[in-house]
């Protein structure tokens, strides 16, 4: 008897899972080849919702569906956005969000810290970049997807997150935090001996390009002739900040080109038409992103040598798509290349002067320099003295074939 009953539910929820496929494909105009994998999904739907041992919204079901498709494509920029992290997310990318003050990156299904806005919680608690998040509030992150881990660390300000660090060299250590209302300025600037300008760029928010702006004018009318752009730690963040900076600063042609699946492309382009300062470009191992597309274009078209180490290697193209319910998707959609066609992604950029990154990293915003303790900022300012004593807008032929460019 017990067979015949399970049975009958078992013909009952084939019956009905067959009935909305065949409305499924003929609305979307779906074949038979791909008919049968959409029968697979209906069926779970339908037998879960009829026979599981308590009441199950669709709702919930629909949207761990679509989480685990995501969570499938292996790629850690992509992610399903319920609700809440969907709101955080887009706080985030306007500048001014609730959390613990740090920037962090995903690579070989770890979480790190890349950078640490100055008094934040973060900063209080003594993080520093290049530590590892191995929990969040107990939950081991390999639980759940690197996007996840970002936005779960944020939340209502006054609540708190418990971390768990691993600092090379040191025990694991749990870090409690209190999330606040962070306020990102992304640049900050100063001139160094009257006559290089120095400008530090954080991370890229919508309002980059205009605090850049602001900023190098204001070098400018204090004098300067040569420009240390330093973007270490640079997580990265919205493509628009950075490609109005690079129209300041690259030469007219490509800054940048945007690649899809299909193989359409999205040029960005600058008009600037010539560079109007020698320019030397600060990276280390936790610049990513548009701090890389950036570098990559001032390095390949010369209007800049790039100093430090191989960048991150975040040559990705992620977009938001809002869904019906106040939650969305972020997705991979395309791929960033240099002006000279190179893909950054899972490579970075190379330096054309490599030089190790200081023990303790500079921190964001801080302008009190110090080039005994940062060979990366002493080599800039070497750099960008010769040019300035040559009276050189940009580097000549002779210095990319010298040994100092190659290294030796």
């Amino acid at each position: 008897m017990k067979k015949k009953i399970f049975a009958g539910i078992i013909f009952g929820a084939l019956i009905s899972a067959t009935l909305t496929l065949g409305l499924v494909c003929l609305l979307l105009g779906i074949n038979s080849t791909n008919a049968l994998d959409l029968g697979r999904f209906f069926v779970a739907l339908r037998f879960i919702e009829s026979n599981y041992v308590q009441d199950v919204a669709r709702r919930d079901l629909i949207d761990g569906a679509i989480s685990g498709m995501v969570n499938s494509l292996g790629d850690p920029h992509s992610i399903y956005l319920a609700p809440q992290l969907y709101s955080q997310l887009r706080a985030e990318t306007s500048g001014a969000f609730g959390g613990i003050g740090v920037y962090m990156g995903f690579k070989n299904g770890g979480v790190q810290v890349m950078s640490v806005i100055p008094d934040g919680p973060g900063q209080r608690a003594g993080l520093l970049a290049g530590d590892e998040i191995l929990a969040v509030d107990g939950q081991p992150v390999e639980e759940i997807s690197p996007g996840e881990v970002a936005l779960k660390i944020r939340g209502q300000i006054g609540t708190s997150v418990e971390l768990l660090i691993h600092r090379e060299g040191f025990d694991d250590t749990t870090y409690n935090l209190t999330r606040e209302n962070i306020h990102v300025q992304t640049v900050a600037g100063k001139m160094i001996d009257g006559r290089i300008g120095y400008i530090k760029i954080s991370n890229f928010s919508e309002n980059t390009g205009d605090e850049f702006k602001t900023t190098l004018a204001e070098l400018e009318r204090a004098g300067m002739k040569g420009l240390i752009l330093d973007m270490r730690q640079n997580p990265g963040g919205v493509i628009n900040g950075c490609i109005e900076i690079a129209r300041q600063l690259v030469p007219a042609g490509t800054i940048a080109s945007v690649i899809k699946r299909d193989g359409s492309k999205e040029v960005y382009t600058s008009d600037l038409p010539a560079a109007r300062f020698p320019i030397v470009v600060l990276i280390d191992r936790n610049s990513a992103s548009a701090s890389e597309l950036l570098s990559g274009a001032l390095q390949d078209t010369k209007a800049a040598v790039v100093v430090g180490e191989t960048s991150y290697g975040k040559g990705s193209v992620q977009t938001l798509i809002p869904m019906a319910h106040d939650d969305g998707l972020k997705l991979t959609i395309a791929k960033y290349y240099t002006p000279s066609g190179r893909c950054i992604d899972g490579v970075g950029i190379e330096p054309d002067i490599e030089i190790t990154s200081p023990a303790i990293p500079h921190p964001m915003y801080d302008l009190n320099l110090d080039e005994q303790n940062d060979p990366q900022l002493a080599k800039a300012e070497e750099l960008l003295q010769h040019q300035v004593d040559a009276g050189k807008v940009l580097f000549t032929e002779k210095f990319w074939q010298s040994d100092e460019f190659n290294g030796q």
